[in-house]
């Protein structure tokens, strides 16, 4: 399916770009660790998946594949999408060195079957992590839904992808936090939480791989603190999924600071730029 032309604001998309990709791989180093039990303070290598420094994961990677197709379509073209999502998985396309790792079961399952699961179990975060380019296109409630439903098609994770999208172009249109999240919670009762979010204790914030775990999470570091920098280390450093927490967290800091606002020497280190600017609409 396509929709109608796109109108294309790629001002801004890049400060939201960078900042979930400097965000994942901040962030890639301590997933699955616990909180506690590690202090990020910027750009390492190593851990579960034993990557250099400054390497993306599959949250970016598929996030430059939406891009990419965008850019070359000007349209939501879900059959596209989907192509260039298992270009990524099979061939190492969008990815750094080509090498595809922590790959979501949903993710690779919906891109066997040709369809996104629609079971109440299927609620992790592989869409929400990929869906920031939408904001800077006159993409509808209804085109964000169903680039979600590439892979996560049940209600909780496409709503999840409509609050974010909504949230971020409520702040970057002026709007206060709180007025953002009035704009932009949906009105199924699975969403109340956010309403209090960002007054909850780090101790009551989940960070693991289910949606709202990081819907709510991401939107309580950019709540709690003050700068980009600040956002995605306090999401690396709630834990569990780091990468993909750091990665939705910074998308959203990007999108308010800039990316003049990231770290210098986190952009030197960071691999894969010529895969970034190659996507970028």
């Amino acid at each position: 399916m396509i929709t109608s032309k796109l109108r294309l604001a790629s001002r801004g998309l890049r400060d939201a770009v960078y900042g979930a990709a400097v965000g994942d791989a901040l962030g890639v180093p301590y997933e699955f660790r616990t909180r506690g039990s590690f202090e990020c303070t910027g750009m390492a290598s190593g851990g579960a998946h034993g990557k250099p420094a400054g390497t993306f994961s599959d949250d970016t990677s598929m996030m430059l594949a939406t891009c990419d197709s965008i850019r070359a379509l000007g349209a939501i073209d879900v059959q596209d999408m989907r192509q260039r999502f298992t270009d990524w998985l099979h061939d190492g396309a969008y990815a750094v060195d080509g090498n595809v790792f922590d790959v979501g079961g949903t993710v690779a399952t919906a891109l066997a079957e040709g369809k996104g699961s629609t079971g109440e179990r299927s609620n992790g975060n592989g869409s929400l992590m990929r869906i920031a380019p939408l904001v800077y296109t006159t993409a509808s409630d209804d085109d964000v839904r169903a680039v979600s439903a590439i892979t996560h098609a049940h209600r909780i994770s496409t709503e999840s992808c409509v609050c974010f999208v909504k949230l971020i172009r409520n702040l970057i249109g002026g709007n206060p936090l709180v007025n953002s999240l009035r704009n932009s919670i949906p009105a199924d009762d699975e969403f109340a939480f956010l309403d209090g979010v960002c007054e909850q204790p780090r101790d009551a914030i989940r960070s693991g791989g289910y949606v709202l775990d990081t819907l709510g999470a991401a939107i309580w570091c950019f709540a709690n603190t003050d700068s980009y920098a600040d956002c995605v280390l306090a999401a690396v450093n709630l834990g569990r999924d780091s990468d993909t927490t750091a990665c939705v967290a910074g998308a959203l800091a990007g999108a308010v600071y800039g990316y003049d606002a990231i770290p210098s020497e986190w952009l030197d280190a960071l691999r894969g730029k010529d895969i970034i600017e190659a996507s970028l609409f």
